[in-house]
């Protein structure tokens, strides 16, 4: 090959690269921002267009398809709000999460209504135990009330000695103990039952086929119940 065939070779090649490069410069060149500002007006243009700076640009190809889309920016405000959203979510999700465990964890406990009904005897047995050791307690007191009271009598407007004041103050004051704490656990009998029928009604739900999880949070309260006797003892 002679050297006039070679110098027309290469700038052939140099002529296909700089068409190339200007093919690829004028794609850059034809990107296309547009946007519609506050008022409603359309803008278009090769750049980030200022009127629209609040506002999403489209980003067009050459051939008027949207390549993408550029976001303003959040305000301190949206941002909080979206935070707020996406924290709201998270929580609805964990609940949801903690419904579906807890159902599973219900149904596996009780599988028939039989475990559930000799369950919540167990319970109240524990309550009506307590029950019955505070009302004993109680008629021990008044026993013992009875022979301070009639030595009382002999003090009838004078002062009662101090060992005898003493003894009656720990009668009343245990006495009424006693009695606050069958109060106590008559609501607590109360609190049970409310607790067991609320777990039957959702029972009987799950064991008809109804997915777990899919009655929403479990009410308050569905913790495992503490003996009272337990309770009592502190």
């Amino acid at each position: 090959m002679g050297k006039r065939s070679m110098f027309s070779a290469f700038g052939a090649a140099l002529c296909v690269l700089a068409g190339l490069a200007g093919v690829n410069a004028a794609r850059a060149a034809t990107t296309i921002y547009t946007c519609t500002d506050p008022s409603g007006k359309k803008h278009t243009s090769d750049r980030l267009i200022p009127e629209c700076a609040l506002r999403d640009h489209r980003v067009l190809n050459p051939d008027g398809t949207v390549r993408r889309v550029i976001t303003p920016p959040l305000t301190a405000e949206e941002r909080a709000a979206q935070e707020a959203r996406e924290s709201e979510a998270t929580a609805e999700r964990t609940a949801q999460l903690d419904a579906i465990r807890r159902d599973r964890s219900l149904a596996q406990r009780f599988p028939s209504e039989a475990a559930h009904d000799k369950a919540r005897a167990a319970a109240l047995d524990d309550v009506h135990k307590s029950v019955a050791l505070s009302e004993k307690r109680l008629a021990t007191l008044a026993i013992e009330r009875k022979p301070l009271l009639a030595e009382a009598e002999f003090y009838k407007g004078k002062p009662l000695p101090a060992k005898l004041k003493q003894d009656l103050d720990a009668n009343d004051a245990t006495t009424e103990a006693q009695r606050s704490l069958i109060q106590n656990q008559q609501a607590e009998e109360v609190r049970i039952n409310a607790l067991f029928d609320a777990e039957l009604v959702r029972l009987r739900r799950l064991w008809a086929g109804a997915p777990p999880g899919s009655m929403g949070v479990m009410p308050a309260g569905s913790a495992p119940i503490a003996s009272p006797r337990k309770a009592a003892a502190k």
